[in-house]
């Protein structure tokens, strides 16, 4: 990329002949997009002209109107058919110099972009400290030097296996490992930890220490990592999960999530980050709002119960939960609005919560077995229960009955009602916990259940706003986006009993590899094999951030 020494030529004598609008322009309704209007722009218009999809580095042309993907080497084509030398990145606002071949750098262009970004913060509320840092980098004296100095550029070519490390096992450590490896593969939580935004001088944090761990993942070594201090740190701060026990994957999840929360916040100012664009506070906080005449009103204290943060675990991992509670005398409502970090499913075969079939189409699976399901056509094969079906099921509405009767708040007395859960917010990162083991009073067992699993899913059927207008409807205008939209990235797998069993984890590198990373070994894997695992915990990531 040239530096603000050496600007591009090309870029001046663009410049000459149309002036600065394009770029202003570009930078105010592609990129940044400070207004509602633009948002809307963009997501109707930012998509590539030949193979119609709105990822794989998508770029505009400065000198027409034409938008295509970097990946698929479109905008080449199209710069090569037209001579349209000049393009600008959508996501970063870089422009993009084809004579050059290479991103290139203009101050009045800087100037625009920082400009736009502070429209961006105010219109979305956020902190006055947010305004001087903007996600641009200028090169200092030091750095220039660096730069000339080592003017070859590294790619990461599409068969690259860096990023992909084992981890050694310490002693039953495998639930620590797996979590550790989805971790790494989640793409935001690794573009923060390798871009070094935490800021700290405690000797041991845990927050730290994940750096260095992404660090040393992505250094290109390939020998396994030794995660000792990571073990200290979560035994010093997790008590229940000291010792060489085995221990519960989940458990781990939740439980590094919620440290990883906390040493982030104490490091931030939480004065000053009153508005996010997440669901805000720690799972377990509640707003509370009653819908008795068809009209939603916050409780007043909602505010001192949800304390607000922005760190980057809220920021990825943290929807909301719908609560919605209709009595059945006045179909008044009370909705109450819970943060989660992950949603965890009953399975077939639990003995807590008795399963009925609910989906008239389940894919049938060779050799796996639901509990309940009836044979498909006579024959040995068995239909097996998707995860769709866990979420219906979790999503449906419940008849609380007389024996759980609640105080209306419309008609103020004590009447039946029912109860249905809806997604009120998306997070970046869903996680799905397979509640595979059960422990009551008498038994404690695993449910060896095969649930069927999508690599996409759509997540619109069990939102609250599809569900308040009655319809489910998956060719509506509301999924023309695809907002709601997931991709597969990580599957937890537990091997064996529940006395004596193992973790295993498969991650996804790139777009369309797979690896089992079982602690210290690492194999190539087939999206077969992933598909056919016996899912724990699964890690789907948002396909598009396009939030309003």
């Amino acid at each position: 990329m040239t530096t603000p020494a050496m600007d591009c030529p090309h870029v001046n004598l663009f410049k000459e002949s149309n002036g600065l609008e394009p770029f202003r322009i570009t930078q105010k309704w592609l990129v940044h997009c400070s207004t509602a209007e633009a948002r809307q722009v963009r997501a109707r218009s930012c998509f590539c002209r030949v193979c119609h999809t709105y990822g794989g580095r998508l770029h505009t042309c400065l000198h027409c109107i034409y938008f295509g993907c970097y990946e698929g080497q479109h905008i080449h084509n199209h710069a090569e058919e037209t001579n349209h030398y000049l393009a600008m990145d959508l996501s970063f606002g870089q422009i993009y110099c084809f004579l050059c071949q290479d991103y290139v750098y203009d101050k009045q262009v800087e100037q625009f972009a920082q400009k736009e970004w502070i429209k961006v913060c105010r219109f979305n509320g956020w902190s006055e400290s947010l305004l001087t840092t903007l996600p641009y980098w200028e090169p200092s004296g030091t750095e220039l030097e660096y730069l000339k100095l080592n003017p070859k550029r590294r790619k990461i070519s599409a068969d690259s296996y860096v990023g992909l490390r084992g981890l050694v096992n310490l002693g039953n450590t495998c639930f620590m490992n797996c979590i550790l490896q989805a971790f790494v593969h989640t793409p935001m939580l690794r573009d923060y930890f390798l871009a070094e935004r935490h800021e700290c001088d405690k000797e041991q944090c845990l927050v730290c220490e994940m750096t260095r761990l992404f660090q040393k993942f992505y250094a290109g070594e390939k020998t396994a990592y030794i995660p000792f201090r990571l073990l200290h740190l979560v035994w010093t701060n997790a008590r229940h999960l000291a010792g060489y026990e085995q221990q519960d994957a989940h458990e781990f999840l939740i439980a590094a999530l919620d440290l990883l929360h906390q040493h982030l916040s104490e490091s931030n100012d939480l004065g000053n980050n009153n508005n996010n664009n997440v669901i805000s506070g720690r799972p377990g906080m509640s707003i509370n709002m009653i819908d008795s005449s068809n009209h939603v009103s916050v409780d007043e204290d909602s505010n001192e119960r949800g304390s607000s943060c922005d760190c980057i675990i809220d920021q990825i991992f943290t929807g909301g939960w719908q609560s919605d509670v209709t009595c059945q005398m006045c179909g008044g409502v009370s909705t109450t609005i819970d943060p989660f970090w992950d949603i965890s499913l009953d399975l077939p075969g639990s003995m807590s919560s008795p399963w009925h079939c609910m989906s008239p189409t389940q894919a049938t699976v060779p050799g796996m077995t639901a509990l309940g399901s009836p044979p498909v056509n006579g024959s040995s094969e068995q239909r097996a229960m998707s995860l769709k079906d866990c979420l219906n099921r979790f999503t449906r509405p419940e008849h609380l009955g007389s024996s759980a009767k609640i105080k209306c708040n419309n008609c103020h007395s004590y009447q039946e009602s029912t109860k249905q859960l809806t997604l009120n917010k998306l997070p970046i990162v869903c996680c799905f916990h397979l509640k595979r083991f059960e422990h009551t009073n008498k038994t404690r067992r695993k449910i060896p259940t095969y649930i069927s699993f999508p690599m996409d899913l759509d997540l619109s059927p069990f939102m609250a706003s599809r569900r308040s207008v009655n319809t489910r409807d998956e060719a509506s205008v509301d999924d023309v986006l695809k907002e709601n939209n997931y991709s597969l990235f990580a599957v937890v797998n537990h091997l064996g009993s529940l006395q004596s069993g193992h973790y295993s984890v498969y991650v996804r590198q790139h777009r369309n590899q797979w690896f089992r990373c079982n602690d210290s070994t690492i194999l190539k894997a087939s999206v077969h094999d992933v598909m056919q695992s016996e899912a724990y915990l699964l890690f789907y990531h948002k396909q598009y951030l396009e939030y309003d």
